[in-house]
């Protein structure tokens, strides 16, 4: 039997993602019912700029006071689409306090802040739904969170930002330099006006954050995820990677240690074979590969942002919520038994791919050996060219530390022989 009775969603937003769920929840109504056992209905939409034509949503249903909105009292869940540390934070909670629980596609407000959200949504009895903070469409937050509860999750690695996978698959299979490839996503759309947040990892890396929490059930901030940018990769980083017989992608990359008594979360390029899932995801697509001790390799691919797809995920969510209102239950909260330290980079192991300008004399391979071997980081490859006096070597190490491999660089640095180091890569995926 159905209710008759609508839960009433407050929506928080009304820009691409938000016009896209008011669109879905009004041109779906009736689906929406069938698998929730009750109708939705939108009871109010906050936004910024009231005198903006949206269309399929009735005026009356328009306020710019988001405060009354989720303090309404008759809001059964309340969907924030509009981003941000504040106010999204104070919303959010001040709608705990009122009865409703929240569907959110904020990553950056949850890697920050998450943790005093979950204990606002539990203090309350109310669910916190954020399948849409990560990887847009692509169904990864469940599945972590409730498919894989009852296995041990060892590493979890992927693309998670389609701009910048945008941009460094045409700077592979073009030949375009960052510059060029950056202004194609511009004007595509994929980028925004100021690509930051994308190309300096800083959006890569709440997501980290919130992947690396739930895949270990450990705190792990986004103060705690290292990241780098890739606004350093060059279309020479891409012929040495081609020559390795792999390619180039930012990857986010959660993983627990040797020993299970720590976890680490970073943010940086990297070179991939070409035989890993991940080197084959092209366009402004993303893609995540889990490890897990029992299920073992799994791959999540799609679509990772955008206005549908985004609001697919949120609206996912909103189904799941309503159902536990029906049921007067809560889904999963935070997990976070384990308390497992979030490691430093340095103690991550990897491998460097180190591309040096020398001088093209005698003895200067056997320096360079030296300074390796000293640091305790043994050489996997080398690669020289030279001509009138000047020489390029690329060296790709074996695993090593982190701290060992940066050390090395550093020590390079200080060799007269040694005009400049060109480029550091990390090698992973193998």
């Amino acid at each position: 039997m159905m209710r008759t009775r609508p839960l009433k969603v407050a929506l928080l937003g009304c820009g691409v993602v938000g016009s896209e769920v008011a669109r879905i929840m009004t041109t779906h109504a009736d689906d929406l019912a069938a698998r929730i056992g009750a109708p939705v209905e939108l009871a109010g939409v906050a936004v910024r700029r009231p005198d903006k034509v949206r269309e399929g949503i009735p005026a009356e249903l328009i306020t710019t006071d988001a405060t009354a909105l989720v303090k309404r009292g008759d809001i059964d869940v309340v969907v924030e689409v509009i981003g941000g540390v504040e106010p999204a934070r104070t919303l959010i909670t001040t709608a705990f306090e009122h009865g409703a629980s929240v569907v959110s596609a904020n990553k950056a407000l949850l890697a920050q802040d998450g943790t005093s959200l979950y204990a606002s949504a539990d203090q309350h009895g109310q669910d916190l739904y954020y399948e849409a903070a990560v990887a847009g469409a692509i169904p990864l937050i469940r599945p972590l969170r409730e498919s894989l509860a009852g296995d041990k999750i060892n590493r979890v690695m992927g693309i998670v930002n389609g701009t910048t996978n945008f941009i460094l698959d045409k700077m592979d299979t073009s030949g375009a330099g960052y510059s060029e490839a950056l202004d194609e996503a511009t004007a595509l759309g994929y980028a925004e006006a100021d690509p930051t947040a994308d190309v300096e990892g800083f959006d890569a890396a709440a997501k980290a954050a919130i992947l690396a929490g739930i895949a270990f059930h450990t705190r792990v901030r986004l103060d705690d995820v290292y990241r780098e940018g890739m606004t350093e990769v060059t279309a020479a980083d891409f012929a040495s990677a081609k020559r390795m017989g792999c390619t180039i992608k930012l990857l986010a990359i959660c993983e627990r240690s040797a020993d299970g008594e720590s976890v680490t979360a970073r943010v940086h390029p990297a070179m991939i074979p070409l035989s890993h899932p991940l080197a084959s995801v092209r366009e402004a697509y993303n893609a995540v590969f889990v490890e897990a001790e029992a299920a073992g390799q799994l791959m999540f691919y799609g679509p990772g942002a955008g206005g549908s797809p985004t609001a697919s995920a949120v609206l996912g969510d909103l189904v799941a919520v309503c159902r536990n209102k029906l049921n007067e239950a809560t889904g999963p909260g935070e997990s976070v038994y384990t308390q497992l330290p979030v490691s430093p980079m340095g103690d991550v192991v990897t491998r460097y791919h180190i591309s040096l300008d020398v001088a093209d004399k005698p003895g200067v391979l056997a320096q360079v050996a030296t300074v390796f071997a000293e640091h305790g980081v043994s050489i996997d490859t080398v690669r020289q060219q030279g001509k009138d006096g000047e020489a390029s070597l690329v060296v790709v190490t074996h695993r090593a530390p982190d701290a060992a491999l940066s050390g090395t660089v550093e020590a390079l640095r200080k060799l007269d022989t040694v005009r400049g180091v060109a480029s550091i890569m990390r090698v992973e995926g193998e």
